[in-house]
């Protein structure tokens, strides 16, 4: 049955001229129809460069969002219009305001998993890959807020030793709840296996890592490792791009609750359904849409590489 949808998916994507956009967290067959599979940084640079007319956004409904900000001309379809972000809700424009204006002449910086609505009022996006790299380009005498991920805020100050970035008090529930005795337990379970942490977790979490990384850094680190035996700390869906782009490693996950419901919202089936009802279409008003760009372009043009 799921090959009859995969055919009917790839005869429809054709048609369409479609792009099927899908993050390392999605699950395993709907990785498997992926046109591209990443992070955040590089799901934002593929939006950004297509010649598609239709992108479907196998992710959560911020990252459809800035998809639908990088390209004014084109449908954006999501296959699940429930899947939010926690992380993203954390913060409302107007709290952000509210921020800003204690912070007078701050530099506002946002992690990409926020609303279109933040971004709009941010000055330079950063994705987990590119944080430390584009935070470090700012002035040292700048003061930074940093919005919405605490931990990913923390890291970055701790890596550039710099004191003055403000950090909201957002996070990612399912990075929170991988806890320092999680790690412990997986070193005891799995010994000698390096720990590879994302930084969307608990600051006493990644002081345990032995590599930490974006989704992109994750993949890297295992490849080139002559490790054969991994611990993995981020969501689970990622476990299964390690075992299929690494035969003959095996990868263990820190915690057994990693899995982000949202993120496992889009099955096969509703990306057919998608494909062929064109909805649900994700949009963002012109007026948000101009100024969310301007802070998504500043980071694409400060990460050139």
């Amino acid at each position: 049955m799921s090959q009859e949808i995969v055919d009917k998916i790839n005869k429809l994507k054709a048609e369409r001229n479609a792009v099927i956009l899908v993050h390392n967290y999605q699950r395993p067959e709907v990785q498997d129809i992926g046109d591209y599979v990443g992070d955040s940084l590089g799901l934002s640079r593929q939006a950004a460069a297509t010649d598609a007319d239709v992108i479907v956004f196998c992710g959560v409904h911020f990252m459809a969002e800035t998809a639908a900000s990088l390209c004014p001309g084109k449908t954006v379809l999501i296959p699940d219009e429930h899947a939010g972000c926690p992380m993203a809700n954390m913060v409302t424009p107007r709290e952000l305001q509210a921020f800003k204006d204690q912070y007078p002449g701050a530099i506002v910086v946002t992690y990409v998993n926020s609303t279109a609505a933040t971004k709009a009022l941010s000055d330079i996006c950063v994705t987990s890959a590119n944080a430390v790299e584009v935070v470090g380009k700012i002035p040292a005498d700048q003061t930074v807020l940093f919005v919405p991920d605490r931990n990913l805020g923390s890291y970055v100050a701790s890596q550039l030793k710099r004191d003055n970035i403000v950090l909201w008090q957002g996070y990612c529930p399912t990075h929170e709840r991988i806890m320092p005795e999680h790690i412990v337990a997986a070193r005891l379970a799995h010994p000698g296996a390096p720990v590879v942490i994302h930084p969307e977790c608990r600051p006493d979490v990644v002081a345990m890592a032995d590599h930490v990384g974006s989704t992109t850094g994750i993949l890297n680190f295992c490849r080139d490792s002559s490790a054969r035996e991994f611990i993995i700390a981020t969501e689970s869906g990622m476990l299964y791009r390690l075992e299929k782009e690494n035969p003959g490693k095996a990868f263990h996950p820190a915690s057994p609750i990693l899995d982000c419901p949202n993120m496992k919202l889009a099955t096969l089936e509703k990306v057919l359904w998608c494909l062929e009802d064109m909805a649900p279409v994700v949009t963002v008003p012109e007026e948000i849409a101009e100024k969310a760009r301007r802070p998504i372009d500043r980071m694409l043009e400060m990460t050139e590489n």
